[in-house]
């Protein structure tokens, strides 16, 4: 069996420090903080009162979508269509349409969340079910709730034919959404893919992880000094939201219509620690860790010396230096051999779901102009992993050689991905047939 291989051609970015890939290309070279002090925690009580939103979205949605549209579409879903029409168009498609009758049976995607709907379930649907007014709620209220509304809307703005559906794997989301596109354009079943992941900035959403007290709540009048991944003095993890989405195509297609080219994909994994082996709902089984990023690592048919460069899951939590020692692990290497780290969290807060989406557009990005972002506030490393320290990237590192990123993700459930992007040449045009 050939299989295909498969290329990034388009990203669209949500993200709480720039929307759109050249103003997030742009926040990520400079180091740019997206994490501000949110009034409507302070209200509600929270004890972290900083997350990361992304800015001027209500104004921008208006240039997208026509009123109707809007009525029916609450943040999450809002966030999702952006980025998913940045990424086509980044990419070079059109636009179809809206009475358009043509419907594109090659191209699907795969956008998930972890928790979708929770403003209109919570302001609307329930207080609304409970008084009695259930005839008042509005046609709508099915659409704006349903965990498929984001990747539903966008199949419909974007008449995709293929697969269309909404994954969720808790904070691994969207990295394994990138899999899953991946791995159906390998496999021949679609020529390209929207995929990735949104999550809503709704109290709602965030007040659980309040209440674990695991969001940061030592920096509310220090937003910017909040997101401390790697960092000893990191006190949890702040929350944050957007979307991120790839476009994932087949190479000979790309090639074909003279697409512009960000990174290719080579190797992914997903898989589950069972909640064995030290693993549980909302912690790791270190030997799944391992073992999802050696198989990804496998597939790519790359030696462990070849990764350039670790995009880490990297919260700002006690999980962290577990993290990085399991990177070492899975790697075999030295210390002193360690690919050089980095944290998109620093700059962004966690946006949950949309993550991955969000960190893998980062990896693209990356290899397409050189360069790795610099992590903030981790003057002070864990000493867990202080021997690791001359691999994190505390300063932009401009890097004409910047070969590959692996980038990973984790998520309550015991549940891991990872993917690993090369950068493109064109001398890589012969084509993949490995079963690996």
């Amino acid at each position: 069996m050939t299989l295909r291989r498969v290329v990034v051609t388009g990203l669209g970015v949500v993200a709480p420090n720039a929307v759109g890939v050249g103003a997030f290309t742009t926040a990520l070279r400079n180091g740019t903080s997206g994490v501000r002090f949110q009034p409507r925690l302070a209200e509600l009580g929270f004890g972290c009162r900083v997350g990361g939103v992304p800015p001027g979205v209500p104004e921008l949605a208006e240039k997208y979508f026509d009123p109707e549209q809007r009525f029916s579409m609450d943040a999450n879903i809002t966030y999702a269509s952006i980025a998913a029409i940045d990424a086509w168009e980044d990419g070079g498609l059109t636009r179809p349409p809206p009475d358009s009758e043509t419907v594109d049976w090659a191209s699907g995607a795969i956008i998930g969340t972890g928790l979708s709907g929770m403003d209109p379930i919570a302001e609307q649907l329930v207080p609304g079910t409970n008084a009695g007014r259930v005839t008042r709620l509005g046609s709508s209220m099915v659409e704006q709730i349903m965990a498929s509304g984001n990747s539903a809307r966008v199949g419909g703005l974007l008449a995709l034919g293929n697969e269309v559906t909404t994954n969720s794997a808790a904070c691994a989301t969207g990295t394994e959404a990138v899999v899953n596109g991946f791995l159906r354009i390998r496999h021949g079943l679609a020529e390209r893919m929207l995929a990735g992941g949104s999550e809503s900035h709704s109290p709602y959403v965030w007040a659980g992880f309040d209440a674990m007290r695991v969001l940061d709540r030592s920096h509310n009048d220090d937003p910017e000094r909040a997101s401390r991944p790697m960092s000893a003095s990191a006190a949890g993890f702040v929350p944050g939201s957007g979307a991120g989405v790839l476009l994932l195509e087949a190479l000979d297609i790309a090639l074909a219509r003279g697409a512009r080219i960000y990174a290719e994909v080579v190797g992914a994994a997903v898989n589950c620690g069972g909640h064995r082996q030290g693993g549980s709902m909302t912690a790791p089984n270190p030997n799944a860790v391992r073992r999802c990023v050696r198989d990804a690592v496998r597939m790519a048919g790359l030696e462990p010396r070849d990764i350039d460069a670790i995009n880490g899951h990297l919260t700002a939590t006690r999980a962290d230096p577990l993290e990085v020692n399991n990177w070492a692990s899975a790697l075999e290497l030295s210390p002193q051999e360690m690919p050089l780290l980095h944290a998109t969290k620093s700059l962004i807060g966690h946006t949950l779901a949309a993550a991955g989406g969000i960190e893998c557009a980062t990896c693209a990005i990356e290899l397409y102009h050189g360069f790795i972002h610099p992590s903030l506030n981790c003057e002070d490393v864990h000493p867990q992993i202080a021997r690791y320290e001359q691999a994190i990237v505390r300063e932009l590192r401009e890097l004409e050689r910047l070969r590959t990123i692996a980038k990973a993700s984790f998520g309550f459930g015991d549940v891991n991905a990872c993917v690993v992007f090369r950068k493109w040449r064109d001398s890589d045009v012969p084509p993949r047939t490995s079963n690996k």
